[in-house]
């Protein structure tokens, strides 16, 4: 007897089956359409923002995504297990669709049929298996939400409901199949049945009943499945399953340009206001990003805000924009996040970059703090309001005299671009590094390492500026931009064909954010400057052997996706990494991004001494950084968490020019 099984068993395959079956399908579908449409003037209260450039680079991002589950698998075993549950589901929709298709198409219209022989039996047991690993996937969702929910992992109505739902979905289903097969292949085909092997297990179970009664239950239990899936494609709209389609879309929606780049605003036109106070003055996307939200708390838990007791939660942020958004759209955005939340924000982009959904958080955070700043003059403490009056007097938050800036590199193999402009490198040297004891160490270490190469490094001296990210992160645009330009004119003033800088910060300023005010000089960090030299040849070192560990810094790792290079260099100089738990995309910020250099920490713990503990809990007497603002962070925090002689916080450049070959 061909493998093969009677698709509309025991149901009938009549007008009086189809009729009501499709009349209720697309209904249902018709529903999910009005509502998802009525859905796109929630969205529409932002301003514009153009998302659908370059769409064969966007299809190609939501096809890895979607298909092959790319950001969701970022989340390791959670992921994995959604990752499974979604294939898990792909396979039984194809397989509906396969119904489908046989039944009321292909065989109704011209009697062909193709669910027979080997493909049946393959079709028949990849459909049991997927449905057996979507119904354990689900049960533990279940048990994680439910029974040993972690902490910060909210449950809603919403939450019941596709629980429910879907299991109600998965288990009809195999009771349907084993009460058709208790009737037919246990009978007439039993070696048919262990292509099938859930439903065996359920036709077993079932075999007592008798075959009438097996007929009542199966075709009960046909007409309630098929009612639940209805009421599943309803509910879409209404509840968090909508992700579906918006977390989806989201990977279509993301960002194109260089990551984590801000949009920079007209200072100079005819706006009346800038930033975000209502929820109008954001994007669409920005809206869009709320329905998107699964709320699965990655963001929230990789927050170093949050993970230090502060009143930031990325998750909530995007919450609650979402509730401004289906509710009072004139509600003012700072009231309802909160400025404690708003101003703890270090810009880490931690929280998008373990987010599955793609929902971009830190722009939203900055356009309030934009407003804060731009329109009501206020900052989150009187430190960072002063610190922004030195920047504006002096070109630097730390108050000292510009003229002073140059000062750290006398004596050294330095050339001021004043003086003469032939260099191979200008050193864009950043505030603390010309200006902070401790960093300057660091930037003559980097000077002598060019000086061993045979680079010859310009400095501009007095005439060089903040770069103006710390300002630009706090909210303060317009000062930004006015230090921006100045530095820009000055560097295409000397003809400069490459910036070097040991600043992450300033790296990706001047990389990217420049580049929307006309910068277009080619502008690389010291590690893998250093990196690519020692690969050449061109710097030698002599490795000895010492233990540590690395910090990657948010700016030059999340932002920047460079993980490797300085570690190369910290083995190049014999240097044996012990990696603290969260490192590379996963490290926890030093709490000094987002402008927090230039604020007190006077919420909750501080990041900068937690971060130092998990340095420390690796046993490695030596914690190796990248960053000036990471390097005076740590020297604050081993002292906070009373671990002064136990850890030394170095710069990569430091330990290279005690390595270098004379």
């Amino acid at each position: 007897m061909e493998a093969t099984r009677e698709l509309y068993w025991n149901i009938g395959h009549g007008a009086a089956v189809l009729v009501p079956m499709y009349v209720v399908t697309f209904a249902a579908l018709g529903l999910l359409a009005y509502y998802g449409y009525q859905r796109l003037a929630i969205y529409r209260q932002g301003k514009p923002v153009n998302r659908t450039d370059n769409r064969a680079e966007r299809v190609k991002m939501l096809l890895q995504n979607v298909l092959l589950q790319s950001k969701v698998l970022k989340v390791k075993a959670p992921g994995f297990a959604h990752g499974f549950f979604f294939w898990s589901f792909a396979v039984l929709f194809v397989g509906t669709a396969l119904v489908a298709l046989q039944a009321d198409g292909t065989d109704l219209l011209f009697h062909v049929r193709f669910l027979t022989g080997s493909f049946y039996k393959i079709f028949s047991l990849a459909l049991d298996l997927a449905g057996l690993a979507a119904t354990l996937m689900l049960a533990g969702f279940a048990v994680r939400r439910y029974l040993v929910r972690p902490a910060g992992l909210e449950s809603s109505r919403d939450d019941a409901i596709m629980h429910g739902l879907l299991f109600a979905i998965l288990i009809t289903g195999f009771l349907i199949e084993g009460a058709r097969m208790a009737v037919t292949e246990l009978v007439y085909q039993p070696e048919l049945a262990y292509w099938s092997p859930v439903g065996l297990l359920v036709a077993n179970a079932l075999s007592g009943l008798g075959d009438q009664a097996l007929r009542s239950l199966h075709a009960g239990l046909w007409w309630l499945h098929f009612a639940l899936v209805a009421g599943f494609i309803c509910s879409i709209p209404f509840t968090k399953f909508r992700h579906i389609f918006t977390t989806s879309a989201n990977y279509f929606l993301a960002p194109l340009g260089p990551k984590g780049a801000l949009v920079t605003l007209d200072m100079e036109g005819d706006a009346e206001s800038f930033g975000a106070a209502k929820l109008g003055d954001l994007t669409w996307k920005d809206i869009f990003d709320t329905d998107a939200c699964t709320k699965c708390k990655r963001c929230q838990d990789r927050c170093p805000a949050h993970g230090t007791d502060k009143p930031l939660s990325p998750m909530k942020i995007i919450d609650q924009v979402g509730e401004i958004a289906r509710g009072q759209a004139e509600d003012n955005l700072v009231e309802t996040l909160g400025k404690d939340a708003v101003w703890s924000c270090t810009t880490c982009r931690a929280c998008q970059e373990i987010c599955p959904a793609a929902v971009e958080h830190v722009n939203k955070v900055v356009d309030v703090r934009r407003n804060l700043v731009l329109m009501e003059g206020e900052f989150p403490g009187e430190e960072v309001t002063t610190a922004m009056g030195n920047v504006e007097v002096n070109g630097n938050p730390l108050g000292l005299a510009f003229a002073s800036r140059g000062d750290w590199a006398q004596d050294l193999p330095v050339t001021l671009m004043s003086d003469c402009a032939d260099v191979d490198i200008l050193y864009f040297v950043g505030c603390y590094a010309s200006f902070d004891k401790r960093n300057i160490k660091v930037a003559t270490a980097f000077v002598k390492l060019c000086a061993a190469a045979g680079i010859k490094v310009g400095i501009l001296g007095k005439e060089e500026k903040c770069c103006g990210e710390p300002m630009r992160k706090m909210g303060n645009e317009y000062l930004y931009q006015t230090l921006a330009a100045e530095n820009i004119a000055m560097i295409k003033e000397y003809g400069v064909k490459k910036v070097v800088t040991a600043c992450p910060h300033c790296f990706n300023t001047l990389a990217k954010d420049y580049r929307d005010l006309g910068f277009d000089v080619e502008t690389e960090h010291y590690t893998t400057f250093l990196n690519r030299l020692l690969k050449e040849g061109s710097l030698k070192v002599t490795p000895g052997a010492f233990e540590c560990t690395y910090h990657d810094s948010c700016y030059l790792g999340r932002y920047n996706d460079t993980y490797e290079a300085p570690r190369e260099l910290v083995q190049a100089a014999g240097g044996t990494i012990r990696e603290m738990d969260r490192s590379q995309a996963e490290s926890f910020c030093c709490g000094a991004g987002g402008g927090r250099i230039m604020a007190e920490e006077k919420l909750g713990s501080r990041i900068s001494v937690k971060r130092s503990q998990m340095a420390s809990a690796t046993g490695a007497g030596m914690l190796v950084s990248n960053c000036p603002f990471c390097l005076t962070m740590f020297e604050d925090g081993i002292k906070g968490a009373e671990l002064e002689g136990l850890l030394v916080p170095r710069d990569i450049a430091e330990i290279l020019v005690e390595k270098v070959v004379a």
